[in-house]
């Protein structure tokens, strides 16, 4: 049986409290989150694919390679982060660059990522139409609320010409930068978790990589536009509090993660929809 704790909305309240209350009685943030490296090494994750790359790795890798692993899932973007910069897990694997950078500057934290594993290609989705062309005028899209994967969702639209965004726009774009919208399409902004839900109560929705997959979509065939995996700066990777990068149990899963291995796995498991970047 898989060692995975699945929290509930509660808990991830609760944990998100304490976190506020650590990180404002705590004077030295660039100390160890984890300074006993003798137990297992404890993995926050979003369920699909972070959960599963790393349960594949637990069930068949990390037993060879001396590692005890033990993995945690979450179903939110912020939890992972508070309960790695408070100790509560050893390192997460959910998230990308530009979200971590706007997730530390905006909560202080102090985290770090340590290696580069996967990219989940963003996508536009519907329920109502074949066709990013078949969007009717006046066409309402679902898109993330936080000011990373929001930006990315614009820039995907802009990208494939849906709509035209001013010139210099950067990772913290909302609807107020789009400079051409020929289609008077009129955004829905929802919890990244909450896009794939609203399929049926939009005409389009932009969904990150993971949830599409746990909703049952197929980012390589359902996308109506999917983003390009070249050059994209959005790869997931393995992060800890800085501070814990030469914690041997992290230097240990880095390597697993990125073998040949985990690579074949992701290959075969996910067949396009979530690509290896190493």
């Amino acid at each position: 049986m898989r060692n995975t704790a699945k929290l509930t909305t509660a808990v991830l309240a609760a944990g998100a409290l304490t976190f506020g209350l650590t990180a404002c009685g705590s004077e030295d943030s660039s100390s160890s989150a984890s300074s006993d490296t003798s137990g297992p090494l404890v993995v926050a994750a979003s369920p699909v694919p972070h959960a599963e790359i790393l349960n594949y790795v637990k069930d068949n890798l990390a037993k060879k390679a001396g590692l005890d692993l033990e993995v945690k899932e979450f179903t939110d973007y912020v939890t992972p982060n508070t309960a790695t910069e408070d100790g509560s897990v050893g390192a997460n694997y959910f998230q990308n660059q530009p979200y971590l950078d706007d997730f530390n500057k905006k909560n202080g934290t102090h985290i770090v990522p340590v290696v580069t594993v996967h990219l989940e290609p963003l996508g536009l989705y519907s329920n109502k139409v074949k066709s990013a062309d078949a969007l009717k005028s006046g066409a309402t899209i679902a898109v993330p609320n936080d000011s990373v994967n929001e930006a990315r969702a614009l820039k995907l639209l802009d990208a494939n010409g849906i709509i035209t965004l001013k010139n210099g726009v950067g990772n913290d774009a909302t609807p107020a930068d789009i400079a051409k919208n020929p289609k008077n399409l009129e955004f829905k902004e929802l919890e990244a978790a909450q896009t794939p839900r609203s399929l049926d109560d939009v005409d389009a929705a932009v969904v990150n990589g993971n949830y599409a997959i746990e909703a049952d979509l197929s980012p390589a065939k359902d996308a109506l536009v999917l983003e390009s995996a070249k050059d994209n700066p959005y790869g997931n990777f393995l992060a800890v509090k800085e501070g814990d990068e030469d914690d041997p149990r992290v230097k240990k899963l880095a390597e697993l993660l990125t073998s040949a291995e985990v690579k074949k796995f992701i290959e075969d498991k996910y067949e396009g929809s979530v690509i290896a970047s190493f």
